[in-house]
């Protein structure tokens, strides 16, 4: 007969062991709901990611603003070929308190003042000027070509930043979705353990094995669940979308590609990428440059027109007789000769410029080439981790189901069980990061060689 005090006790043992297992039933309950109903989910491929980020990219959107500018600058370089006008018109009255000149026995009485009106209207132009602005205007046309190309490569990072973020949010998703899986896997190994202890079969401590190793499951959702929330964030900002987008990535299918020859990516850097298009525009700017100081030591030629109005006449209105119009044309040769030798330092300036750019050009050829082959390598490594990962998960997964036949068959302990399903769980996440990272170690290869946004 039971006693009040045994089923009390038997109350409390109940509680105990079913605490843990009704905590962590909640726990996959809340993992598997839908966002709050206030966040808007929405399902975004990695095209329409990239789409949406080139359209709403701040950072395109100032690098096409400097090519406006760029613009801008060449059409006042053309500017500067137009000839130069000049209007003004002016009024002078001059009083005179003196105005008696004694001239021996004879003088001269002035007016006690006088009123002058001067108008000049001036025309100038450069006939030949050491070709400073022919120069000046294939120089800054080539600046426009640089600036256009630095929005090409502003486009190839905001890309990749955009496919870095989505290939991260993938990778932490599926993370989640083997979390939960494993949890209502332990879920069931503990109901199993559970009876197995009520049967006298197994100790308590077999069944705290388990619940231990669905504690340490449950707090790699949460901080799983915390790099989702900060990913989706950032990634939202990228996009341009609602901060409290939740965003949610179908299954990434990678195709099979082939992995050409080092040599192959390398080529194709060399032919692709825009900063070898830049430092050969630069290297056209820098000896135009040179052109253009040494035409300092050119004669200039220039040719001016000027029409002036005097009147002398306190009428601003003109009047027959009061004023005269004196019209002059003037063709101006000139030659500073001094730049012959003031001048030498800057050309060897200039000459040192075009040096730097070659200079640049070779360091930066060396940069392109390590980060293509470190690109190669790192994907050729995620390829053959795959491998490696599916090889290890056959025999993870062998290895769990020998030992769940054998702890089923009270062969085995429920440490080796449990042992069991964490070298498959964690064989699982290998895999599905490795998948993950060789899609991104793709994408940076071609990024490397210029071309991911082509």
């Amino acid at each position: 007969m039971t006693t009040p005090n045994n089923k009390t006790n038997h109350l409390k043992l109940l509680k105990q062991v079913l605490r843990p297992v009704l905590r962590g039933s909640i726990a996959l309950i809340v993992l598997s709901l839908p966002f709050a109903a206030s966040a808007q989910d929405r399902t975004i491929t990695l095209d329409e990611a990239i789409k949406l980020g080139l359209e709403n990219s701040k950072t395109l959107k100032l690098s096409n603003s400097k090519v406006e500018q760029a613009i801008s600058q060449y059409n006042q370089a053309k500017d500067q070929a137009l000839p130069t006008g000049k209007v003004s018109y002016g009024y002078n009255r001059a009083q005179i308190p003196a105005n008696r000149l004694a001239l021996g026995s004879e003088s001269i009485n002035l007016p006690s003042h006088a009123d002058a009106y001067l108008g000049i209207l001036s025309l100038n132009q450069t006939i030949f000027g050491g070709n400073k602005l022919k120069y000046a205007r294939q120089s800054t046309d080539l600046l426009t070509q640089v600036a256009r190309l630095d929005v090409d490569n502003d486009k190839d990072e905001v890309v990749y930043d955009i496919i870095n973020s989505y290939y991260n949010l993938y990778k932490v998703l599926q993370s989640k979705k083997v979390v939960a899986q494993n949890l209502s896997t332990v879920d069931g190994q503990i109901k199993q353990a559970q009876r197995f202890f009520d049967q006298g079969l197994v100790t308590k401590n077999d069944v705290l094995r388990f619940q231990l190793q669905r504690s340490n499951i449950e707090v790699n959702g949460v901080d799983l669940e915390t790099n989702r929330r900060i990913i989706n964030y950032n990634l939202n900002v990228l996009l341009g979308l609602p901060e409290g987008t939740q965003l949610n990535i179908d299954q990434i299918t990678e195709a099979d590609r082939q992995v050409a020859p080092l040599a192959s990516y390398l080529d194709t850097a060399m032919a692709a990428r825009p900063e070898f298009k830049q430092f050969a525009l630069r290297s056209r700017v820098a000896a135009i440059n040179t052109k253009s100081i040494k035409a300092n030591e050119l004669p200039t030629v220039g040719a001016s027109a000027a029409a002036y109005y005097v009147d002398v006449s306190a009428n601003p209105i003109p009047k027959s007789g009061n004023f005269i119009t004196p019209i002059s044309v003037g063709l101006t040769a000139s030659w500073n000769f001094s730049s012959m030798w003031t001048n030498k330092n800057k050309v060897k300036e200039a000459k040192l410029e075009e040096q730097q750019v070659e200079i640049n050009k070779n360091i930066t050829t060396d940069r392109i080439k390590d980060e293509v082959n470190q690109s190669y390598q790192n994907y050729t490594q995620a390829l053959e981790k795959i491998k490696l990962l599916q090889t290890s998960i056959e025999q993870a997964g062998e290895n769990n189901k020998i030992l769940e036949s054998k702890y089923k068959s009270n062969i085995a302990s429920a440490t080796d069980r449990a042992d069991a399903e964490t070298l498959l769980y964690q064989a699982q996440i290998n895999l599905e990061l490795a998948k993950a990272d060789a899609g991104l170690a793709y994408y940076t290869l071609l990024k490397s060689t210029g071309k991911i946004n082509k």
